[in-house]
Formats: C-alpha cells, structure tokens, sequence
C-alpha cells in the first residue's frame, strides 16, 4: 500500500449515527515522500543514542521507575486527570481526600506499565496483554465498571456528550476483534519490510481510531509504543514516551489523526509520529546525561562526610528510587535506627541535595528536588 493513495476507512450509517470503518492495516506499505525517510534516520539515531545511554548509565533501573512515574502522570493528565509529579511521588495518605481519586488512577497506570514491561519476558506484544495491562489501568477506579480487561461490545465516541455531537465515532463494536487482529499481526509480520517506527506509528493510529475499549483507550495506546519498541529489540529500558510530546501538541497531535480519518493523510501522521520520536528520545538522552552529572556530583558531597560516606550513599540510592521519603520511610529502607535516619538528612539537606517539603514539626517529608526536576524539563 503506497501512502499516497491510501484510503483510510469508510463512514457506514447506523441508526441514528455515522461509524468510522478503519480498513486492515497488515500489509506492505511504501511512500515516496522523502521527508519521511529523512525523519525516520533521524528518529532512529535519537531512539540509538537513547538507548545507548540506557545501557551504559549504572543502577538504571532506579532512573527508569522515574520516567515511568512522569509518563503515568502526564498521559494521565492528557485524560483529564489532575495529579502533579510530587503528589504521584507521595502516599496516599498524604494525598488530600478529594484528590485520591485521581492520584489512583495515576497509580494504576504505572503498576499498569511496569506489569506490561514485565510480562514482555514471557508473552509477545499482543492483544491479551493489552488486555491484562488494560485490567490494571481501570481497576478500583473510575472506568472500573466499563469492562477492564474486554474489548468493547458496545458503540463509544469521542468528545462530546454523546452520539448526537461526538467529534468522531470509532468502528461497530462488532468489528473490533477483527481489526485488533490485524493490528496484532502488523506487529509481528516478518513478511513485510517496513520498518519498525512506522509500523508502530501506523500502529498507534489504528489503535486510536479502533478505540477498542470502552474507557482508558488513549493511555494504552500511548502504552503501545514503548511496549513495540521494547519487544521489537528497539529499546532495551521503558525509557521512552511520547505523552509528554502529545500534551504539549495536543491540538496538532489530534488534529494529525482526524486527518487520516477525514483525508487520507497517513504521511502528515507518520511525520508528526517521526518528529515526536526524534524529539522525546533525544530529551531523554540529555535526562540521562545529566543524571549522571548530578549524581557524580553528590558521589563527590557525600564522600565528604567521612565514616557516615557509605551509609549516605545509600541513602542517596534510596531517594534516586523515591525522591519523597519521611524519615521513617528512610529508616525502614536502610534498616537503621530514628536517630541516624534523622542525622542522614540534616547532612543531605546541609550538602544541598535534599529538602524538607511539608514545614511540618512532625511527619516531615524531604525532597530530592534537584532530582525531580530533570524529569520536568
């Protein structure tokens, strides 16, 4: 299928409304459009340098529980939902009554993502794990009685208040297991030589447009990409998401998938998609550049603090994994007594690396801003 004579679906009458009809998507596809080759060399070497950084950082695991934490956040928030990074980073009892709600639904989408990740090492990239992941995503929340873990049986739309004035009407619900099919088997076709950041491009855009569940469709289909990406041999970390991207495109990143839908116009997709690619990845490299700075930096403060050196080393380690902690929190993690936990942070605070968060004379919370704040950039 040549991009320039792509035909993207057909508007089919319902009873009172019009449904969009995607056609499969499992096939060869070409273009020759120049600009896409270029963004896509582009997009790779970024993605590369990405993951390069990826697997030369030490300990970056601890790193990557913060990116996923700000991709829970800000996909969440494209939702609608109204939790800050610090608030994601705190417990729930530290989070006043009428935001818990929404500090769960946060919560949900990073177990949801880590689950995902996880379950790459004993399943493919499929439609049942988009499934499973999706049964996290809505579980205790709201959304949790719009069948979590099912694609839809019934119609959904897309803005507005109903059928009557929704901006745009995804397929009949009975069309859907037919169309996740094919999707599913664009993932894994070996037959086809496209390359992999079109395919997941295309991929994204089909998803949104099947829209397969009732509720939760743009978190999981933001989901999607770093799940191919990993599967695919890609990225070896989570260490890419394009939310942040989206968000701060929101319009043109709408607007670039209603023109698939309205004229045909996969190539102005896929150059959105490149960019953002190119873009995201190569944030995400200089974040991990300058994780590394600053943490050469605190190596040198700490080791400074002579015999207690080692064990503010591991403090240090502990707020790399939870940038908030109390001071209970930071006794339980190293396994020490009130007394030293409390002494630790006096000493991280004097050194600049931490800061205590709440103004409170108990229950005090502390903050590794400077930490935090590479990942809001």
């Amino acid at each position: 299928m040549k991009l320039e004579t792509f035909t993207a679906g057909r508007w089919a009458q319902r009873m009172q409304y019009k449904s969009f009809e995607p056609v499969p998507v499992n096939h060869e596809w070409s273009w020759e459009d120049a600009t896409i080759n270029a963004l896509l060399e582009k997009a790779n070497r970024a993605l590369g340098e990405l993951n390069a950084f990826s697997l030369i950082v030490p300990d970056v695991d601890l790193f990557i529980r913060m990116h996923v934490v700000k991709e829970a956040q800000t996909s969440s928030r494209i939702e609608g939902t109204q939790t800050g990074i610090d608030e994601a980073l705190l417990p729930e009892e530290a989070i006043l009554p009428e935001k818990r709600d929404d500090w769960r639904e946060v919560q949900n989408y990073i177990r949801a993502i880590n689950t995902a990740v996880e379950e790459l090492d004993r399943l493919p990239l499929s439609n049942r794990l988009l499934k499973k992941t999706h049964s996290i995503l809505m579980d205790g929340v709201r959304g949790e009685r719009k069948a979590p873990g099912e694609f839809r049986s019934s119609q959904n739309w897309i803005g507005g208040s109903g059928l009557a004035d929704a901006a745009f009407i995804p397929p009949h619900h009975e069309g859907v297991p037919a169309l996740m099919s094919d999707l599913e088997k664009l993932w894994h076709n070996e037959a086809i030589t496209v390359p992999n950041l079109v395919r997941v491009a295309i991929s994204h855009y089909q998803f949104e447009t099947i829209h397969p569940f009732l509720d939760g469709n743009g978190r999981i289909g933001r989901l999607l990409i770093p799940l191919y990406l990993i599967s695919h041999g890609l990225l070896a970390k989570p260490s890419l998401y394009l939310s942040d991207f989206f968000e701060r495109n929101r319009a043109s990143y709408y607007d670039a998938l209603m023109r698939v839908r309205v004229s045909n116009d996969m190539i102005h997709w896929i150059r959105f998609f490149l960019s953002g690619v190119a873009e995201t990845a190569g944030k995400g490299r200089d974040v991990f550049r300058k994780i590394l700075e600053l943490r050469t930096e605190a190596d040198r403060l700490v080791q400074g603090l002579g015999k207690r050196a080692a064990l503010a080393q591991r403090a240090m380690q502990a707020f790399y994994s939870a940038p908030m902690m109390t001071a209970a929190e930071l006794t339980d993690r190293l396994d020490v007594t009130h007394p030293t936990a409390n002494s630790l942070i006096r000493e991280l605070i004097r050194l600049g690396l931490l800061v205590e968060i709440t103004g409170q004379r108990k229950g005090r919370a502390y903050s590794f801003e400077r930490y935090i704040g590479l990942f809001l950039m």
